[in-house]
């Protein structure tokens, strides 16, 4: 029995661990959502320096602002509501949500953290790559 489910482009799980099971074979910069939303500017300045481009101060700002989580809400490019519904239904909920880091808490019961927790280890504890589940891990 599958207590996970699949999404759009398929398990999440198997699409992060390809990539970093990969990551010697390849070019790879892997930024996760949370270091985005802790600190922008640096996932900027670092994506920069791995695509071997400088931006002077003035067009990191003009980056920062409009990557950042409430101009991209606002952005129907970014928030997925142009996609057709049976890709996508708005109705459903959205794609963006709040832009903050542990929200799940407030989503998930208990039991479904643990479950959550069994799988992802299952799936993802032979990597070498932390994520950071709740806004405590940031300090």
């Amino acid at each position: 029995m599958r207590l996970y489910s699949t999404v759009f482009a398929g398990s999440w799980f198997d699409h992060v661990h390809g990539w970093c099971t990969h990551r010697d074979q390849f070019n790879i910069l892997f930024i996760k959502y949370e270091d985005m939303i802790m600190d922008l500017r640096s996932v900027v300045k670092q994506m920069c320096k791995f695509l071997g481009k400088e931006l002077d101060e003035e067009a990191l700002d003009i980056v920062v602002k409009r990557a950042s989580f409430n101009e991209m809400k606002k952005d129907p490019l970014a928030n997925k509501e142009d996609l057709p519904e049976e890709f996508y239904n708005v109705k459903k909920g959205k794609f963006m949500r709040k832009g903050t880091i542990g929200d799940w808490k407030n989503t998930m019961t208990v039991a479904q953290s643990e479950v959550f927790d069994t799988i992802f280890q299952e799936k993802m504890g032979d990597l070498d790559i932390e994520f950071i589940w709740d806004n405590k891990e940031k300090a």
